[in-house]
């Protein structure tokens, strides 16, 4: 039997699969929306509406969100909140064995946002609780360090607050609520971009009929749209991003929650893998975990978009250097570069809001290099095999303001 994750005792062993099965759904939701993201048209239509003095850009319809994104989430956070719940469960079980009926029903997780409603929570296992959830009791004052209300500002905000909020909303009212928000808009006729020409767009969902934009007439200036999908947090007029929303839930779940419900002390290592394969089974369960990912769902999902909108930009950018091979040729190679190789290429080219030569030369030898790759690479197409279809990539929606 393997060694690894020795804090993990044996009777929580079954806490990684619910992990794993939520990034799971995450990763599911991810393609979902990807696919979404990357339609051809873009997900905003706008029009162009001339007034007498300037010009306005104007929503005029937005691709609806699949169904099955919302259903996704609220069984990802289901999953999330059942790792909680049964890791606590099985920790009391193995302090005081099997529970009657009576005791076992108020075994749960609270999301305490004050002290006092955590006291109340303490007292109400005071009469059939079992000895492990009694007051002054070590898993006690495990649940208490994880509760809302340690966060003396924001405790709305702690990861457990929010799991709560949207569980509850969704096993007893209505599945979660996403709509399409407009994040930023950037002018592109000002490079290389700074972070003073990315206007900042409020956290709401965009609607049909909103000015996006007003421009003096006579004038053309080309920007770039970054729509992104927010999801409503039930009670609250705020829509954060689906995906970080997620992902900051499901991380303080896997790195903070469990683990400590088990040990009591800040988070041991290893980490709990975000992912490993749980459609077959295992006759060593700890080193399948050795073997797990340790990058989330929503993390290659902002690494599949930013891959996807760099591919895009960057055939027009390489195709016009001299000595470029052409576009379908270049487009294949970036297509051969995973999302990590692609992102890792970019992050060579330095930003710079003023000319500085050394810079510039340095770009410049980047994007050389990246040319050169282009031109030798050697197409499957090329060997009698057709080539793989391009796979979608991101469209920024770029829009000319007149």
């Amino acid at each position: 039997m393997s060694s690894s994750y020795t804090w993990l005792p044996d009777h929580h062993l079954g806490v990684a699969a619910e992990l794993a099965h939520a990034d799971e759904l995450i990763g599911e939701v991810a393609s979902l929306l990807f696919d979404y993201q990357t339609q051809p048209e873009g997900i905003i239509q706008l029009r162009e509406v001339p007034m007498i003095t300037h010009s306005q850009t104007v929503v005029v319809s937005m691709s609806p969100i699949p169904r099955k994104v919302v259903l996704l989430v609220a069984d990802a956070l289901v999953v999330l909140r059942n790792a909680i719940e049964h890791t606590l469960f099985a920790e009391v079980e193995y302090r005081d064995g099997t529970l009657d009926e009576k005791a076992a029903k108020v075994v749960e997780m609270p999301a305490a946002q004050t002290y006092d409603a955590f006291d109340a929570w303490v007292k109400g296992r005071a009469k059939n609780g079992p000895p492990a959830l009694q007051r002054g009791s070590e898993l006690i004052k495990r649940i208490e360090g994880l509760q809302p209300f340690q966060r003396t500002v924001g405790s709305h905000d702690h990861p457990m607050a929010l799991l709560a909020l949207h569980t509850n909303h969704s096993k007893h009212r209505a599945p979660a609520v996403t709509a399409v928000r407009l994040a930023a808009i950037h002018r592109e006729d000002r490079t290389p971009p700074s972070l003073t020409d990315v206007e900042r767009r409020p956290e709401v969902p965009l609607e049909v009929g909103e000015v996006i934009a007003e421009t003096p007439r006579g004038q053309h200036i080309p920007v770039a749209l970054f729509p992104t999908i927010g999801i409503n947090r039930p009670g609250t007029e705020r829509w954060p991003v689906l995906m970080k929303e997620l992902d900051e839930v499901a991380t303080w779940v896997r790195t903070q929650a469990v683990p400590r419900l088990i040990t009591g002390i800040e988070p041991p290592a290893p980490a709990l893998p975000v992912r490993y394969e749980i459609s077959v089974g295992h006759d060593d369960e700890r080193s399948a975990l050795s073997a797990g990912s340790t990058v989330s769902a929503a993390q290659l999902h902002n690494d599949r978009l930013g891959a996807a909108a760099v591919r895009r930009d960057m055939v027009e950018t390489i195709g016009k250097m001299d000595d470029a091979p052409g576009t379908e040729q270049i487009a294949a190679w970036l297509e051969s570069l995973s999302d990590q190789e692609m992102l890792a290429r970019m992050r060579q080219l330095r930003p710079t809001t003023t000319y500085e030569p050394e810079i510039v030369l340095s770009n410049f030898a980047v994007l050389e290099q990246m040319r050169d790759d282009a031109r030798v690479f050697e197409p499957p197409g090329r060997a009698g095999v057709d080539p793989p279809a391009s796979g979608a990539v991101l469209s920024r929606q770029r829009r000319f303001h007149r």
